[in-house]
């Protein structure tokens, strides 16, 4: 089993994207190989608007899959420090700083993410970043 954590990019392609988009997304978040980890910040990204405009179907999907991770990985000033450092390094965002510093404080193998792979994210060396587009 392949540790993942998942970027809430990947989950909101798959609930709510294009056709494309979804078939990008899915075939990360249904393989059997790979066990999920969390955030709490993934969990704010994505349920917030889904609850506030009541899609249901939408809010069901995250739910789903929240509930289907082993743990989710509990926010800290060590991560916050980690994500600042790592942010500063290589030039991120501050949510894909906090992502990374996640995936790392939850020992996952990889991060998979709905950017491709000319964006920042992936200048990291902290943790292996996947996107769901092809090389």
């Amino acid at each position: 089993m392949t540790l993942t954590y998942v970027d809430s990019g990947v989950l909101i392609f798959a609930a709510k994207g294009t056709r494309e988009a979804a078939a990008l997304a899915l075939p990360f978040l249904q393989d059997a190989n790979r066990e999920f980890i969390t955030s709490e910040y993934v969990r704010l990204e994505v349920l917030p608007k889904a609850t506030y405009f009541r899609n249901e179907v939408e809010t069901e999907f995250y739910n789903a899959f929240f509930s289907l991770n082993t743990r989710t990985i509990p926010t800290s000033v060590a991560l916050l420090e980690l994500a600042m450092e790592e942010a500063s390094r290589n030039g991120l965002s501050a949510i894909d700083a906090i992502h990374i510093a996640c995936a790392v404080f939850g020992g996952a193998e990889e991060i998979v993410t709905s950017e491709k792979v000319t964006k920042p994210m992936h200048r990291t060396q902290l943790v292996k970043v996947v996107s769901i587009f092809p090389p």
